[in-house]
Order: C-alpha cells, then structure tokens, then sequence
C-alpha cells in the first residue's frame, strides 16, 4: 500500500506558486476583468426577475440591469433571466453562484 502523503500536486512538484491573493490557471479558465454572461432559470414568477437583479447588484456594484433578458418556457413553467457584466475575480462569482442557487425560486445558473 503507497503512502499518498508524499504525493505532491503539481504546482507543488515544480515549485510552482501562484502569488497570494492570484488565482491560478487551475482555479479558473477566465482572466480578469472579463465580460461574463450569466443565465439564470426559476420557476415563472413576478418576483424572478427582481431577485436576480437583486442578487447580482449586491456582487456587482457596476452593475447595468439594461442587460438584462427574460425569455419564458415552452410551457411556461420556467423563465430564463440573462444579464452580462464584468466579472473581476472566481471568488466574487463562486459567492455569486452560492447566493442565486440557494434562493428557493431559482432552478439553476450558468
């Protein structure tokens, strides 16, 4: 049986470190600042639209809501809100994320 305590990943194998406070190519694909389009789905209420532009603005100071689309279901169960702004950091999106999946309303964003 191998002892996984001396394995090492790879950043760590070559000495690699990504600066304090930088992400590094194995946290995100993304550079930033970057444009980011962000599709929002949940179920077809008054209250969607308004809750996603609440909680973008309270992770995006800059925020423009005139980005913002909704388009409903074939059904019309469903509605699907997008809006586009600038994403400075992956924590500033992983807190954005957590806060639009856990609102009750909301099925799923990408």
């Amino acid at each position: 049986m191998s002892d996984s305590s001396n394995k090492q990943t790879p950043a760590a194998a070559d000495g690699a470190k990504a600066p304090s406070g930088v992400a590094s190519y194995k946290d995100t694909l993304f550079e930033f600042p970057t444009e980011y389009p962000l599709k929002v789905a949940g179920k077809n209420s008054v209250e969607l639209e308004a809750t996603v532009i609440d909680i973008v603005r309270r992770h995006v100071e800059d925020f423009d809501a005139t980005t913002l689309t909704v388009r409903e279901s074939k059904g019309g169960k469903y509605l699907a809100v997008s809006v586009s702004f600038t994403a400075r950091s992956k924590p500033q999106l992983d807190a954005l994320y957590q806060d639009l999946t856990a609102h009750p309303h909301i099925v799923w964003a990408l």
